[in-house]
């Protein structure tokens, strides 16, 4: 099974992730953390997305695809995946090579997403900057907003209320996944 989730940056895409992996024993891979991993190492790759990240600003399609694409390729990712953080733009979903069951799209406001990421104590992230935060709001609406209807379109998109509890966001997406 392979479940992309989307949401705006604090809507608990992370925390739904684990959830799932664990209980539908898929792994859970997330941009945001590979971004980050990347971003350490002392490559050019790893400076460029640094200095991208800490901009607040997207990679770009054909860079995400790219290492979007090479992750998956490695065997743990052949059975099915739980994804987070991709596709950003309806270019990266219109390129994407893979299909996917479904795209969860946790649906939580602005508000609730600032208040919930003022709280987080994420010592290791440089981006978590009000004036980031804001930008990647933002950008959410003007770039990934469009992906949510493209999937719509396509019959695969679910819409989960992403401000009500962590356990009944989680059994809703178990509902509609495994078809109970």
């Amino acid at each position: 099974m392979k479940i992309i989730l989307i949401g705006i940056q604090g809507a608990g895409k992370s925390t739904q992730g684990n959830l799932l992996s664990k209980e539908l024993d898929i792994p859970y891979l997330s941009t945001g953390h590979i971004f980050r991993a990347l971003s350490q190492e002392k490559t050019p790759l790893g400076r460029y997305i640094k200095e991208t990240i800490t901009a607040g600003v997207l990679i770009p399609d054909d860079k995400t695809l790219e290492i979007v694409s090479d992750y998956l390729k490695k065997p743990e990712y052949q059975s099915g995946y739980i994804m987070d953080g991709f596709p950003r733009t309806v270019g990266q979903a219109q390129q994407f090579e893979n299909h996917i069951n479904y795209a969860v799209y946790l649906e939580v406001s602005d508000k609730e997403a600032l208040w919930r990421l003022s709280g987080r104590d994420d010592i290791d992230r440089t981006d978590n900057t009000i004036q980031a935060l804001r930008k990647r709001i933002d950008l959410f609406h003007e770039y990934t907003r469009p992906v949510i209807d493209w999937y719509r379109e396509k019959g695969k998109l679910v819409t989960i209320d992403g401000e009500q509890d962590i356990e009944t966001i989680f059994n809703q997406i178990l509902t509609v996944v495994k078809g109970a």
